[in-house]
């Protein structure tokens, strides 16, 4: 028996009461979708709006410390810059102070013996000895200072000699006044005074040789020589300081 070939029309019956449910359930459901949407898309971009917020609000306030510690830095900066300032001033002005008393305790100390402020007679005394470097050279001009008291009375003449002694490399070495002074001073630097007298002189120093301090030796024609051992460096100074063998002349 052939196959029976399939109706070309097939009839449902419709359900009224279903449809309107369906219709009624799109006509609901569409409007409550876009609501979603909409509060959804409203809640998004506003929840980190806070926090941004927040974050500029402290960035500004960073902002504005950093550059008030800034301008506190400056400041301690001028200030410390100023400090400076015057304390090199104040230490200049402490040195030139130094240097005056220096010298006006030295003039004293001259006077009072030229004049025998303590009452008593002396003899022949190296006051002062001053070495001073001649520029681009490796001379130096050298002075000494001879006194005796006044109430001496007396004229003293004599020949001062200097010695000066120093390193050359690891060696101790004495520079004696006939390899120092020139052929027409070789026996010293005659003196005669009744007071005081200055006595000036330049002699040349070797190359490899560093001095470290003087002596001076001031012989009469009659009496008691005069010796001071002066550092070079209170030399360069003008200061006379006393060493352990100095001695001066006595009346």
């Amino acid at each position: 028996m052939p196959p029976r070939p399939p109706p070309r029309f097939v009839v449902q019956t419709h359900d009224l009461a279903s449809r309107r449910r369906q219709r009624l359930l799109l006509t609901v459901a569409w409007p409550l979708s876009l609501i979603a949407v909409a509060v959804i898309a409203l809640w998004l971009p506003q929840a980190p709006v806070p926090l941004v917020h927040n974050n500029r609000a402290a960035l500004k306030q960073l902002q504005a410390e950093n550059e008030q510690l800034k301008q506190q830095v400056a400041g301690l900066q001028r200030s410390q810059q100023v400090n400076d300032v015057a304390m090199r001033s104040l230490q200049g002005t402490l040195t030139e102070r130094e240097e005056q008393i220096s010298g006006l305790r030295a003039d004293l100390g001259f006077y009072s013996r030229l004049v025998g402020g303590d009452g008593q007679r002396q003899g022949l005394r190296v006051q002062e000895v001053r070495v001073q470097a001649v520029p681009q050279s490796r001379a130096w001009n050298l002075t000494l200072s001879l006194t005796q008291n006044v109430r001496r009375g007396d004229q003293t003449s004599g020949k001062a000699t200097v010695t000066v002694e120093g390193l050359r490399g690891d060696k101790v070495e004495q520079l004696g006044w006939d390899a120092l002074g020139d052929a027409a001073q070789k026996d010293g630097l005659p003196f005669a005074f009744k007071y005081f007298q200055q006595l000036h002189a330049t002699f040349v120093l070797p190359a490899d040789f560093r001095p470290t301090r003087l002596r001076i030796h001031a012989m009469p024609g009659s009496g008691t020589a005069a010796d001071r051992t002066v550092a070079w460096a209170d030399a360069l100074n003008g200061n006379i300081t006393n060493a352990p063998g100095d001695n001066d002349a006595q009346p």
